[in-house]
């Protein structure tokens, strides 16, 4: 029999996720489950961001990745902005803000 860990109290099927994703943003872990099997974690920014300053407190060698130059900002933008004026409709369908 396998077992394995979950270290949440809330679990959320993978294809729930891609339905609805940021109702599972929430102030506690939730594991998201692909096939029965952890395939992640969602948290909340709020306790994201506690958990990167948590780290970086605890190993100063330690800093999160994604600390953008403006110049990265701008590219990220500007990709962002020619991906949603090519989608189609159908690719925006399911969006919800």
């Amino acid at each position: 029999m396998n077992t394995q860990t979950i270290l949440a109290e809330k679990t959320v099927s993978a294809s729930d996720v891609r339905k609805h994703p940021c109702q599972y943003f929430e102030a506690e872990p939730v594991a998201v489950l692909s096939h029965n099997k952890t395939a992640g974690y969602m948290v909340g920014a709020e306790l994201f961001e506690a958990m990167v300053r948590q780290l970086e407190a605890c190993n100063p060698k330690v800093e999160s990745l994604f600390r953008p130059t403006t110049a990265r900002l701008k590219a990220i933008s500007a990709e962002a902005e020619k991906l949603l004026a090519e989608a189609k409709k159908s690719d925006l369908d399911d969006f919800e803000e």
